[in-house]
């Protein structure tokens, strides 16, 4: 069946890459939360060394700067980072993701499209299809790409220079880019985690960007509920702003934030509801385990999937529990944080 000139459109739209002005991210990004060079962007301090010495000596040559891999964990600014890259070396940004490259076709597309030293954003890499990860190979190494023409014994080969591009990659899952890919990235980095004290500083310029009425001690309590990442911090300021407005004079002073954190369901730790239901149930109804994580997810209504890469990883990194080669066990941290008494753990559990 032959698709209408409407569906092409549909998918040419879906499919292009978006170029965006300064303007245009001001009005999307939240009001423009997001820092836009590297001087703004708070913390991974030792990325930022190593960005503004591969930026410079680009600058300084007239080309165009290196491909950078950027991995870590949901919310820790590595699309942000994109954008600044972008806008140090003053070019165009084109976003797309790894599952919107359905075939190679569509990758060779946006190639095609790019102008000199732009930088192309690829978010979630690791979903790239091999079909299309092939056609990156050349067009990553030699700024080429081979475009085949008609099928069968009359086919041919197109060889297309590319002008030369940034080719940045977003990943939350590293292992699952394949060698020949990842080794072809200039500059590999991971996002850490912020301190209290760098996210802290995120909340206060928030607040003056959403021009909330904020003090230190109010910024700090959210600050140290959001779980190590400034997307977290962002959207608890947000409800506690909503909170301060509705049920206070506007102004978020550590009370109020308390308060707050408390009506939305955010603990000391920054556990929201389903952490502290996962634990509920590895302490209340496994007596602290070992439970499989099929049994475990079950028993909170979630996917195995979103336990494992959305909540655990939060969760051990707390110390609250433990994967063993029996299943997930409670640690002592999770006992004490639910205010039930410590039961004795079995050290076969970890053997």
């Amino acid at each position: 069946m032959r698709s209408t000139s409407w569906e092409r459109v549909v998918r040419e739209e879906f499919v292009d890459p978006e170029i965006r002005t300064d303007e245009e991210v001001d009005s999307v990004e939240d009001g423009g939360l997001r820092p836009r060079t590297l001087d703004e962007f708070v913390g991974q301090r030792e990325l930022k060394e190593h960005l503004n010495i591969v930026l410079e000596a680009a600058r300084r040559r007239g080309q165009a700067a290196d491909h950078l891999l950027l991995a870590g964990p949901p919310g820790l600014g590595k699309t942000t980072m994109a954008s600044i890259v972008a806008a140090e070396m003053g070019a165009h940004i084109h976003v797309t993701s790894g599952p919107a490259l359905e075939r190679a076709g569509d990758l060779a597309a946006i190639l095609t499209k790019l102008e000199p030293n732009d930088v192309l954003f690829i978010d979630e890499i690791h979903r790239l299809s091999r079909s299309v990860e092939e056609i990156l190979y050349p067009a990553m190494e030699d700024f080429q790409i081979d475009i085949v023409v008609g099928k069968g014994p009359s086919a041919s080969s197109i060889r297309l220079t590319l002008p030369r591009f940034t080719l940045i990659g977003a990943t939350t899952r590293t292992g699952m880019i394949t060698g020949p890919l990842r080794d072809r990235f200039g500059l590999v980095a991971r996002l850490d985690f912020y301190d209290d004290e760098e996210l802290q500083l995120i909340v206060c310029r928030a607040a003056s960007i959403l021009h909330v009425d904020i003090d230190q001690q109010g910024a700090g309590e959210i600050a140290r509920r959001s779980r190590g990442t400034p997307r977290i911090a962002n959207r608890l300021l947000r409800r506690v702003r909503d909170f301060a407005e509705v049920r206070k004079d506007g102004t978020i002073s550590q009370q109020t934030a308390n308060e707050a954190l408390v009506v939305f369901g955010v603990d000391i730790l920054g556990l929201d509801k389903v952490d502290r239901a996962v634990l509920g149930a590895l302490c209340q109804q496994f007596n602290g385990g070992p439970v499989g994580l099929s049994t475990l997810a079950i028993s909170v209504s979630e996917q195995t999937e979103t336990i494992e890469d959305v909540y655990e990883p939060f969760l051990i990194q707390q110390g609250l529990i433990a994967r063993t080669p029996r299943g997930r066990v409670a640690m002592p941290a999770a006992w004490d944080h639910l205010g039930l008494p410590r039961p004795e753990i079995d050290p076969q559990l970890f053997s």
